[in-house]
């Protein structure tokens, strides 16, 4: 198991930006995907982004596509989400996880079993 730390989340209006972080600890973090999950008020869940353990493959929700982008520092054992153009739906809690088996991309929440407690991200209209 891989311990994840979020921060960078806070109160932005509308066509803003913020850099989510998630800093990991343990040896193996390279070894793992990694994944952007967000919970809104009311709703479940859901799949925002994932990379894969060496950062040359990514994968998006389409809500996100061409707005947001995940990357990842194995020196740092970092991974990162940039958000740019926010929309008030982008508004939840945002959740970092590491998916320990095979196979890209990974979507499922089921298929992360490690996760961060979450970092809340607002957008103002």
């Amino acid at each position: 198991q891989v311990q994840l730390v979020e921060s960078g989340g806070g109160l932005v209006q509308a066509g803003g930006s913020l850099r989510l972080s998630c800093a990991a600890s343990g040896r193996t973090f390279s070894s793992y995907a990694m994944g952007w999950f967000r919970q809104a008020p009311g709703k479940e869940r859901e799949f925002v982004a994932t990379i894969n353990w060496s950062g040359i493959a990514t994968y998006y929700a389409n809500s996100v596509k061409g707005r947001f982008t995940i990357s990842r520092d194995n020196a740092k054992n970092t991974v990162y989400l940039q958000m740019n153009s926010l929309k008030p739906e982008d508004t939840a809690v945002y959740y970092c996880a590491a998916h320990h088996g095979l196979g890209f991309p990974i979507t499922s929440l089921a298929d992360f079993g490690s996760w961060g407690q979450g970092t809340q991200v607002a957008i103002s209209s």
